[in-house]
């Protein structure tokens, strides 16, 4: 009986910390509407352009997170310094953006990175858009 309740217990601790990327949608579109009251929706497209749009950064050099991701998100890319990171796309890769905390860690990462600043709720949902519309 013990060891079923731990069971549990630690299945429902594992399950607290997981989501979708429908959940982490809503979560952003509460956010969006609190950045912005004239939020209506995120955009696949808007997310695409973002993904694209080089940037010129502080030290002189062209990034945007196809730099490392590649142009497309369905496939591997690399880290500069030259590690492997998984496709982005929950089509070719199921895990990704299912877990909460590490979607916001690497946001805050990876947009300090690129836009030198975080980036908006509205930047990260329109982001998911595109990623969870590619098949």
């Amino acid at each position: 009986m013990r060891n079923s309740i731990i069971l549990a217990a630690l299945l429902f601790s594992i399950n607290a910390f997981a989501t979708t990327p429908q959940v982490l949608l809503k979560q952003y579109e509460v956010q969006a509407k609190q950045e912005n009251p004239a939020f209506t929706g995120f955009s696949a497209e808007r997310g695409a352009i973002f993904f694209r749009a080089e940037r010129t950064h502080s030290d002189g050099k062209k990034v945007s997170c196809s730099t490392c991701h590649t142009s497309d998100p369905r496939n591997q890319g690399k880290t500069r310094a030259n590690k492997v990171i998984e496709p982005l796309a929950p089509s070719v890769n199921p895990q990704r953006l299912t877990d909460a905390a590490k979607v916001e860690k690497w946001f805050g990462r990876n947009c300090r990175d690129v836009l030198e600043r975080a980036c908006t709720a509205q930047e990260k949902g329109d982001y998911i858009q595109y990623l969870v519309n590619l098949k």
